[in-house]
Parts: C-alpha cells; sequence; structure tokens
C-alpha cells in the first residue's frame, strides 16, 4: 500500500501549493459546510486550504502522512485555533468510526497506494449523513498551446514517474469509480478547472515547472530510476520557459471531484 510522494517539498513546490485557496480548490466543497462541523482535511500540504476550511466551519483535524510534511502545515496554518494536527496514514486512520462530519482529501488520492482503501476508511470515520470530499487532478486530461513537443515530453516523463512511483496521475476521472469500489452510493461526481493565460499567470506557473523539474524530488526521482538524463530535464525546463514566455499561451488543467454522502 506504499506509496513514494512524487512531487516532495523543494520550494518549487511549496510554490505552487500555498497558491491553492478553498476558493480556488474545494469550491465544490464550499456550500456544504457550516459553522458547527468537525472536519477533517488528509495531506493538508502547506495548509493554505486547511486555514481557509476553519474559517467555515467549527474544528479541523489537519493530517499528513509524515511530522516533517506536518510541520509545513502547522506553518502554514499559522494562529488558527480550532485546528489541531495529526500524523496520520489514510490507509488506516487512528480516529474511532463516525468522528467527523466531513473528511477532505484536495490532490490525495494520486498519491496513495490504494485510493479505494483510502475512500473506505474516509468514510468510515465520517458522521452517518456527513460528506468524504475529494479532488484530484488529471494529468492525461491537462490541455495547452502551443503545442509544444518539451510539454509532450514532460508529461509523458512525470506520468512513468508518479507511476512507478505507486501513485496514478490520472486520478480525476477515476474518482467515481473507486468511491462506487469504496462502497459508496450516494455519490455526486463534477469536474472544474485551473486555467493559466495572462502573462502572469503564465510566467508564475512555466517558471514553477520549469524549477520542479530540474530541482524537485520530481527531477532526483527521473534521474535516479534512469526515466531521464540531466540534459532531458534541462530540455524540459526550457520548453516551460517558451510557454511561460508566449504571447497565446494558454493552458487548462482538469481536476476530477466527488462528494460522498456517508
Amino acid at each position: 500500500m506504499d506509496a513514494v510522494y512524487t512531487h516532495g517539498h523543494h520550494e518549487s513546490v511549496l510554490r505552487s501549493h500555498r497558491w491553492r485557496t478553498a476558493e480556488n480548490s474545494a469550491a465544490y466543497l464550499l456550500p456544504h459546510l457550516k459553522p458547527h462541523m468537525k472536519l477533517l482535511d488528509v495531506g493538508a500540504g502547506p495548509g493554505t486550504i486547511t486555514a481557509d476550511l476553519a474559517g467555515r466551519v467549527g474544528h479541523v483535524t489537519a493530517s499528513e502522512v509524515t511530522a516533517e510534511a506536518l510541520e509545513l502545515t502547522r506553518a502554514g496554518v499559522g494562529a488558527a485555533g480550532n485546528v489541531e494536527f495529526a500524523v496520520a496514514d489514510v490507509h488506516a486512520l487512528e480516529y474511532p468510526d463516525a468522528t467527523f462530519c466531513v473528511v477532505h482529501a484536495h490532490q490525495v488520492l494520486q498519491h496513495v497506494g490504494d485510493p479505494v482503501q483510502a475512500l473506505r476508511e474516509m468514510g468510515r470515520v465520517t458522521k452517518p449523513g456527513g460528506l468524504v470530499a475529494a479532488r484530484d487532478s488529471d494529468y492525461a486530461s491537462f490541455v495547452w498551446y502551443p503545442l509544444l513537443p518539451e510539454l509532450d515530453e514532460w508529461l509523458a516523463l512525470y506520468q512513468r514517474v508518479a507511476r512507478s512511483n505507486g501513485g496514478e496521475p490520472d486520478a480525476g476521472r477515476r474518482l467515481l469509480s473507486w468511491a462506487r469500489a469504496a462502497g459508496f452510493d450516494d455519490v455526486t461526481a463534477t469536474s472544474s478547472t485551473w486555467c493559466f493565460a495572462t502573462p502572469e499567470d503564465r510566467a508564475w506557473w512555466g517558471g514553477m515547472w520549469a524549477d520542479r523539474v530540474r530541482h524537485s524530488a520530481l527531477a532526483e526521482q527521473a534521474l535516479a530510476t534512469g526515466a531521464a538524463t540531466e540534459d532531458d530535464l534541462r530540455r524540459i525546463a526550457e520548453g516551460w520557459l517558451t510557454w511561460a514566455a508566449a504571447d497565446d499561451g494558454w493552458l487548462s488543467i482538469t481536476h476530477g471531484e466527488i462528494l460522498c454522502r456517508v
């Protein structure tokens, strides 16, 4: 059930993850949140979404799989008084049945060894009538212009490394199937997108991925496994910068979403 986290925690990765908010990354869930609710945020990352959720519910438990990752969450959440922190494995959560009103996971199921078991556990610790909410990107459905061969190479490399780590980079399209396999009968499946098309957005996104391709855990894993050479990574990074500099550069990222009523 173990899987290696493809992204790691390099500054370039955190630069991306700290951009996320409840509004741009959990809009499908927000209408269902109430001030009295107790929420578990699985794989809370640098805590920006967690902090937003804490402003909408009564109490949040933010979990991460390692103490090191949880320290990044703690730093990102800051002084919010209604958030507690826990190291937890989503495959085997150490909480009693029916503990939380909502269990939320953003960009988590694509990285775990057994997403169906993860969803079962998320459902187990959710109260009857509560919600399990998950959102994951779907790399194969990323679309961009101009059609640069270096970005095709990037996508193929990312998918190869992520799958060798035990994850599923095209998780978004599989969420409904995984939810059904986990035993959920009442599931609302939707999708939403991030779009990067302004000069400022392109510079940020393209520059971030150019750095990730060269310096993050993805680069280390690609080199260690022989999936890419230093020259390959340099060429792909330059492709991201070429895309960012294009006046007609455009990128759309599709995410699958599920709301599972327990």
